[in-house]
């Protein structure tokens, strides 16, 4: 069992997901059945086709929304608000996600509605809209959506990036129960 990274692009997959022998990378137009059953979690990226993807529906979970994006953002409404603790930004500083180099937004620019029963974990704007959030789902697992660019692509690339961003490692582990969940 590993982490499921669908390669949506052309290109070599990031880095920092092709070199862990936890993460087996697929080409979208590649999937199958199998690939879904054989993962422990599941990446996908801002390059998705989303009607394509609508091959796999039967592989997924109901009840979750469509993104909403930010409606003429302003600098104010791209702020991060850490709302509960989750293991994947255990020790990582809130406001170092708000920006790259000096540009705020890279982030996010908008959120997904929160499922019935999931954890806000993080909120963007003043309204602390959830950009970050942990779904428990009743029959087992977890879901945790990031409606933003890629979390754990250039925002993953921590050597580029000194402490800013999210370690993909730290989101594979916990994709693996490696971390808490």
């Amino acid at each position: 069992m590993s982490v499921l990274l669908i390669h949506s692009h052309f290109g070599p997959p990031p880095a920092h997901f092709a070199d862990d022998p936890r993460v087996t990378v697929v080409r979208e137009r590649a999937l199958s059945a199998a690939d879904f059953d054989a993962a422990t979690g599941l990446f996908t990226t801002t390059h998705l086709d989303q009607i394509g993807f609508l091959a796999h529906a039967a592989d997924f979970v109901p009840g979750l929304g469509i993104y909403r994006p930010l409606d003429k953002p302003k600098r104010t409404d791209l702020v991060l608000t850490r709302l509960n603790p989750h293991p994947i930004f255990e020790g990582i500083e809130q406001r170092s996600l708000e920006e790259n180099k000096g540009v705020a937004g890279f982030y996010g620019r908008g959120h997904n509605p929160l499922p019935e029963g999931a954890l806000a974990v993080n909120g963007i704007g003043p309204n602390m809209l959830p950009i970050d959030w942990d779904w428990a789902l009743p029959g087992g697992g977890h879901i945790f959506a990031h409606a933003g660019n890629d979390i754990g692509g250039p925002m993953g690339g921590v050597a580029e990036r000194g402490t800013n961003g999210v370690p993909a490692d730290r989101i594979i582990a916990w994709c693996n129960g490696e971390i808490g969940q």
